[in-house]
């Protein structure tokens, strides 16, 4: 790599964080789709049990969807190291275009029998080999297009799309729930976010055929065999993949706590209807958009050391008295301000968790070094958030889930005390 630093012009600038932003906010989009609509198909593809039941079977797919990313994280990350950030986000998008179209169309178990799970699961497989590479090249991308001193902010845009696409899976169930009635819903309405979610991925492959390549891939100076080298990734960097892991660990716990699950959370234990559970999600997703670019931008006056801490103290602090109280039920209103409460401590995190991992490594394994410890510590800990508090509640311990996230939060708390400032320590040298 070069040592003297380049400019990346403004208007090159904000044409890759724009396209960029776009195919990360479809990407999640389709994979948020599986967990806004979960409440209506579990039924279809696992009929026999209750509620809690259906939504445990469904939660362990979604799990084995989280298992699928450190593959893809590995063959993505890889490939985007090797050839490219651009050949890997359209690679990526693809993918999950044809998983959402699989599950769009995958009949139910009443038609098909045990093949409809089957399938529901090979798909979601799919769904998480793309996402596993996604992120890792989105990240990488975004956080070398962005410039040296606004870094934390543009790259912020990674979580801002990615929020972004929850929230418009949201925002299609709310839209589908007021236009169909419930019946229609259990039966074919909850087909329609994974049909657009399709449409919407091939928009998306277009705009990233047309992106810009970063220019810190094309001036990387090293050796064919060590971009994308997994040997050299954890022979010289290990220090960094293991504190990517563990920032990963609590940050994705308390991410999928308060994201995916607790529109769960909010109907299936504190009692609220499932639109009201619908509309307080989406909601409290709003307020955690808005959050992410005035963290990120933040993070570039004090530091990113500074927000991590904020972040994981925050969330050991206020994880179990806030599900405690969102548990009681009774208000929306204040469900909502707990809620928003524990998200913005969370922002301090996920508004820069991009820039901080690619900050730590050279472009030469850059995005591999991004993508695999967060697929790892995603699918363990991300991927099994509603698996293992669904199993809380079914043994009737559901407190218990409160503890164990907290504890996590707090082990991330104690990996960024070990860690530098990367405002101030980063490896992406280009301007």
């Amino acid at each position: 790599m070069s040592d003297s630093p380049q400019r990346i012009p403004a208007l090159m600038r904000l044409r890759a964080i724009l396209g960029g932003s776009a195919g990360n906010l479809v990407e999640w989009y389709d994979w948020y789709a599986y967990s806004a609509t979960a409440l209506y198909f579990a039924p279809v593809f696992f009929p026999k049990g209750n509620q809690t039941a259906q939504l445990l079977q469904t939660a362990a797919v979604f799990a084995v969807g989280f298992f699928a990313r450190p593959v893809g994280a590995w063959i993505i990350g890889r490939y985007a190291d090797r050839s490219g950030r651009k050949a890997a986000l359209t690679l990526s998008v693809a993918m999950m275009c044809l998983g959402s179209l699989v599950i769009a169309v995958t009949p139910g178990a009443a038609q098909i029998g045990v093949a409809a799970p089957i399938i529901l699961m090979l798909a979601r497989i799919f769904q998480g080999l793309s996402l596993g590479g996604e992120y890792g090249a989105s990240a990488t991308y975004m956080s070398e297009m962005a410039g040296r001193t606004h870094r934390g902010f543009w790259s912020s845009f990674n979580y801002v799309t990615l929020i972004g696409g929850q929230l418009v899976a949201l925002g299609v169930l709310i839209v589908l729930q007021h236009l169909l009635s419930g019946a229609d819903m259990a039966v074919w309405g909850w087909r329609i976010p994974f049909v657009i979610g399709a449409a919407l991925a091939i928009v998306a492959f277009w705009l990233r055929r047309k992106m810009q390549e970063s220019q810190s891939f094309i001036g990387a100076d090293a050796p064919g065999d060590q971009r994308g080298s997994t040997r050299l990734l954890l022979t010289k960097y290990p220090r960094e993949t293991l504190a990517i892991f563990g920032l990963t660990a609590g940050g994705s716990m308390i991410f999928y706590v308060y994201t995916t699950y607790m529109q769960k959370f909010l109907s299936n234990t504190a009692g609220f209807s499932k639109d009201q559970a619908t509309e307080l999600s989406a909601a409290t997703l709003v307020a955690f958009l808005v959050a992410q670019p005035l963290c990120g931008w933040l993070s570039d006056k004090i530091g990113r050391k500074a927000m991590l801490l904020i972040a994981f103290g925050g969330g050991a602090v206020v994880t179990w008295p806030v599900l405690t109280r969102v548990a009681l039920g009774g208000s929306t209103v204040v469900a909502f301000f707990l809620i928003l409460a524990a998200v913005l401590f969370e922002s301090a995190y996920t508004s820069i968790a991009a820039v901080v991992k690619a900050e730590l490594f050279p472009t030469a394994v850059r995005s591999l070094g991004v993508a695999l410890p967060y697929a790892l510590a995603n699918a363990l800990f991300g991927g099994t958030a509603e698996y293992v508090a669904l199993w809380f509640k079914s043994a009737g311990v559901e407190s218990g889930f409160y503890v164990y996230a907290a504890l996590l939060s707090a082990i991330s708390f104690v990996v960024v005390l070990t860690m530098k400032d990367t405002r101030q320590h980063s490896r992406i040298t280009e301007d």
